[in-house]
């Protein structure tokens, strides 16, 4: 069983940030999973234009307020607690922040390391290395 509590994460290698965003990588590939489980925050008044090539990522808000916005088609979804949005088709997204900071429950499969940051196409790299999990 792995039980790891967000504090475990705080201020470790897998506790990443980037311009507007801070993801804590709660289950990661060296986890054995065949998934990733991230706690992020998209910081109030920031977006983030983001394409996942080599990852589907679903993501569930439990707090705060903002919108995705579907690039291919124009289409925008609000987002608010109890939203659960997946990016099924790899789809190219602009994420946005607009009443707090939008706290998200994030699910990649296949699973990151733990240590990436978007690369300059939005995305993460297609095969990850794997990270000891702190807690073990």
């Amino acid at each position: 069983m792995i039980v790891i509590r967000s504090e475990d994460v705080a201020d470790t290698a897998r506790h990443v940030a980037g311009s507007g965003w801070d993801s804590k990588r709660m289950i990661v590939a060296a986890d054995g999973m065949g998934y990733s489980v991230h706690e992020t925050r998209v910081h109030e008044g920031t977006e983030s234009h983001l394409h996942y090539k080599n990852h589907l990522e679903t993501n569930y808000c439990i707090a705060g307020e903002g919108e995705v916005v579907d690039v291919a088609t124009g289409e925008t979804f609000a987002i608010r607690p109890g939203t659960i949005y997946a990016l099924d088709k790899h789809d190219e997204h602009i994420i946005r922040a607009t009443t707090g900071d939008l706290h998200l429950v994030c699910v990649f499969n296949p699973p990151v390391a733990g240590t990436e940051t978007h690369n300059d196409e939005g995305g993460y790299d297609a095969a990850p290395a794997t990270l000891a999990n702190p807690a073990m």
